[in-house]
């Protein structure tokens, strides 16, 4: 089969023919329809990820239909058209993943392949309202942004939600489902059209945080503080969302690409804030959105499709922030 591999680290990876994968017990074969991009694949590509593993296939999102199935599957399982949960070994914990957790597509091969292997405990059933590469575009992004939203922040309809970052997968998955639960959505980005496109989308309105003092502006336009924050850089700008934060507020956070961050006590304990980290989610979160996706018909922001074969081009626009929705790769 074709897949995506990548050799070795700070290297591109290589569309080649590799392997085709057997299942074993409990496991089934998957033909993937799609695979949708992360920055998970890029930072993994330049060795910005610990314990990486090669040679491997990447990819964490992906959809498609069982065609094979392994010792002790039953035989229901077989042509269905599924989602894939990347999941592993979260644990009996749902407050935090087990020490053993990973995630598909790295250090198990992943979806950016004609066919891959997953227990069978990883699938969900493709929502019907979603064609191939929309569903694949929702395991990763949607489980982080699910479980930042409403398992760890709580996130209400009516309460106000900022979204910093505007325009990557998770930042984009959230503010659908929060439009969809009736929550008023801001946002912020780097790029002007980018807070135009997330406007027209549903957006309250948002703010370039290149402008000088963007807190103290987005402040004044919105008339108020936030309930809610998703970010996902944290660094020096973090520290503003205190001051954006509603009393009772929550800051959620998800990554940190831009670095460190110091926060003012002062304003975290007057304000009775909270702060949470967050990061994928486990089994009962994945079922949980799923169930969002369906229950609301959302739809994912797909930017662009492209054949498996053009994958450098993709993982170069993601690296260098240009997307505004996914990039959905078809093997």
């Amino acid at each position: 089969m074709k897949a995506l591999l990548l050799e070795s680290v700070n290297s591109s990876p290589v569309y080649k023919e590799v392997e085709k994968p057997k299942p074993a017990e409990n496991e089934v074969l998957v033909k993937i329809a799609a695979a949708a991009l992360n920055h998970r694949d890029i930072y993994i590509s330049q060795g910005l990820y610990p314990g990486i593993v090669t040679p491997i296939i990447l990819g964490s999102d992906g959809a498609g239909t069982v065609v094979e199935l392994g010792i002790n599957v039953g035989k229901e399982f077989l042509n269905r058209e599924v989602i894939i949960n990347p999941n592993i070994n979260w644990g009996a914990n749902p407050k935090v993943q087990d020490k053993k957790y990973n995630i598909l597509g790295m250090p198990s091969n992943g979806t950016l392949a004609e066919y891959v292997c997953v227990n069978v405990d990883r699938l969900s059933d493709k929502p019907a309202h979603l064609n191939f590469a929309e569903a694949a575009s929702i395991p990763l992004a949607g489980l982080t942004a699910y479980r930042s939203l409403f398992t760890k922040a709580a996130l209400q309809k009516g309460e106000r939600l900022l979204i910093s970052g505007i325009g990557g997968g998770v930042a984009l998955t959230a503010f659908q489902m929060a439009l969809a639960i009736g929550a008023e959505v801001w946002v912020s980005s780097g790029t002007d059209d980018k807070i135009e496109q997330a406007v027209k989308l549903g957006a309250k309105g948002g703010i370039n945080y290149k402008t000088e003092n963007w807190h103290k502006e987005l402040e004044k336009i919105a008339g108020g503080g936030f309930d809610v924050i998703l970010d996902s850089a944290g660094g020096e700008g973090f520290q503003y969302f205190l001051d954006l934060a509603n009393p009772a507020g929550r800051i959620v956070f998800y990554g940190g690409t831009r670095g460190s961050f110091k926060v003012n006590p002062q304003k975290m304990f007057w304000k009775q804030l909270t702060i949470f980290g967050s990061t994928m989610g486990d089994d009962h979160d994945f079922d949980k959105m799923i169930s969002l996706f369906k229950d609301y018909q959302i739809v994912p922001f797909v930017k662009d499709i492209r054949p498996l074969s053009d994958a450098s081009a993709a993982f170069k626009d993601i690296d260098e922030g240009r997307q505004f929705g996914k990039l959905v790769l078809i093997p």
